[in-house]
């Protein structure tokens, strides 16, 4: 012990010339950036980028090694930046698919030579802006729900996503898909964000998400004022042509948001007769109307839900029963779609409070209600074309909760998308575009590369365990060693990693 008080050390820095990284778990992921086609994409379909400076793959790769990494901000790029070991690497898989011409004149492509790995804060600030829509921006004004239009840019960057879902089909084929499309609130103090229906200044993204592989289809970026439910059927349509080829079975679970008619419809009937019929679950409305059908069930047919817990079958305290119900819109067309309601209902435990004898006042709870026989349930409903039993579909919708949320939650926290960098609503769409980015190639690194003990951990927990391992990035005989420390686990981790990469790889030679 120092006579200060403190342990016995201090902070230098390392006086060895060879390269010392900070994230030797990132490598990998350049690895497999490199095997999907991402780089090559950026290039191809982004269009940014001109035959001086920087090219389209260096900012769209940096940021996205900067969402896996941790970072928050565009200022951040300068820690990947400082970290030697990194940037070694980095500038050997940033040739990765060029022909010997293009490798060669990489450095050419600088007039005053190149002294950086990444590009600065101020380029990739400029190179964000290239993705705002200025014509779109005056159509964007609190009180009018409006999706400003991609510019080429934008929808270039897009096509990066497709490519990547491509690619992981093509080393991990998946037969069906379930689709869970859900919106979520992305809060900002930006003066250029509109105000969503909670109060507050937030853009409304909303994203498709692949149960199966735990991908993201599309995610669509937003004003905090579009309602969820907004252009949903465009939504499902882009998103079903998102997904890969080879993909035949096609479901779909939503909440009310996609409660509209319409899309409905298009599954029910696979529009019209053009595709498969899409089987799926979504969240009714809560209309006087199914009020009014929920009370006219018999008593005798409503049954107890159970979930499992350690293998037993434990109530729930809800009940559920079919319905027979034929909204008006339906009903009026004079084509009625063969559609299952479905209604649960769980006891409000809560006893009536004095003054609160009559039953409309309990309308006013946070949630839908109805009142049988002096007993005030909480209620709601699921509309499928599905024929499964009842609890076990109830269940299945059910899925779509956890899972959705979890990953907004992981691309809003663990990755960037919630740390918005600009007033510009095309910059944070073309943010959170790359954020999607980094989001499905670690999806991607679980599928195809990620050891059984880390498949399950979130992405905040792979930074401790993975990702933030030191190493020192030496050569010998015109070869890169990353060295690691003596017995850290991460390194029969790693090496198993790139070994499944390398597979890959040879794969599709």
């Amino acid at each position: 012990m120092r006579r200060d008080g403190m342990l016995p050390y201090e902070f230098v820095e390392e006086p060895s010339s060879s390269e010392i990284t900070g994230h030797a778990g990132l490598l990998p992921y350049l690895d497999l950036a490199c095997v999907l086609d991402v780089l090559e994409e950026a290039d191809a379909s982004v269009g940014v980028c001109g035959p001086q400076g920087w090219m389209d793959r260096h900012h769209v790769l940096s940021l996205i090694l900067l969402n896996l990494a941790g970072g928050e901000s565009v200022e951040d790029i300068r820690i990947l930046e400082s970290d030697a070991g990194l940037c070694r690497v980095f500038r050997q898989s940033e040739k990765y698919g060029l022909s010997q011409v293009q490798r060669r004149s990489l450095d050419s492509r600088f007039r005053k030579g190149r002294d950086r790995t990444f590009p600065s804060e101020t380029r990739i600030y400029e190179y964000l802006n290239e993705f705002h829509n200025i014509a779109e921006e005056g159509k964007r004004v609190e009180g009018k729900a409006f999706i400003p239009a991609k510019n080429e840019h934008l929808s270039g960057l897009c096509k990066i996503n497709k490519t990547l879902l491509a690619n992981v089909q093509r080393h991990c084929p998946q037969n069906e898909a379930t689709l869970d499309i859900d919106a979520t609130l992305a809060e900002t103090k930006k003066r250029e964000a509109l105000f969503c229906y909670k109060g507050y200044r937030a853009y409304q993204p909303i994203t498709t998400y692949w149960a199966e592989t735990s991908l993201a289809v599309l995610s669509e970026f937003r004003d905090g004022n579009v309602g969820a439910g907004a252009d949903m059927l465009r939504i499902l349509k882009e998103s079903i042509a998102a997904l890969p080829e080879g993909v035949d079975i096609i479901r779909m679970r939503m909440d009310s948001a996609g409660y509209q008619h319409d899309v409905l419809r298009f599954c029910a009937t696979g529009d019209e007769g053009r595709r498969d019929i899409i089987e799926f679950t979504v969240s009714n409305d809560m209309t006087a109307e199914f009020r009014s059908a929920v009370m006219e069930v018999a008593e005798q047919e409503w049954r107890p839900l159970y979930r499992t817990e350690r293998g037993k079958q434990v109530a729930t305290g809800q009940e559920w029963a079919e319905v027979v119900y034929v909204p008006n819109v339906i009903a009026f067309t004079g084509k009625v779609t063969p559609y299952r309601y479905i209604a649960i209902r769980e006891l409000v435990r809560q006893g009536v409070l004095p003054g609160m004898d009559e039953p409309a006042p309990q309308l006013d709870l946070p949630f839908a209600t109805i009142t049988c026989k002096g007993l005030t349930y909480k209620v709601k409903g699921i509309v499928t074309n599905r024929d499964l039993d009842g609890e076990e579909l109830i269940r299945w919708h059910y899925e779509r909760c956890g899972k959705s949320e979890e990953a907004h939650a992981v691309m809003k926290t663990d990755l960037a998308g919630g740390t918005l960098p600009s007033g510009k609503f095309g910059a944070n769409a073309a943010w959170w575009q790359i954020m999607l980015l980094a989001y499905n190639l670690h999806a991607a690194m679980r599928l195809l590369a990620l050891p059984g003990g880390l498949k399950n951990k979130r992405l905040k927990a792979m930074r401790f365990a993975l990702i933030d391992v030191p190493a020192r990035v030496v050569e010998h005989s015109r070869q890169l060693f990353v060295r690691l420390g003596r017995g850290h686990p991460a390194l029969e981790w790693l090496t198993g990693m790139r070994r499944a990469i390398g597979a890959l790889a040879g794969s599709a030679a």
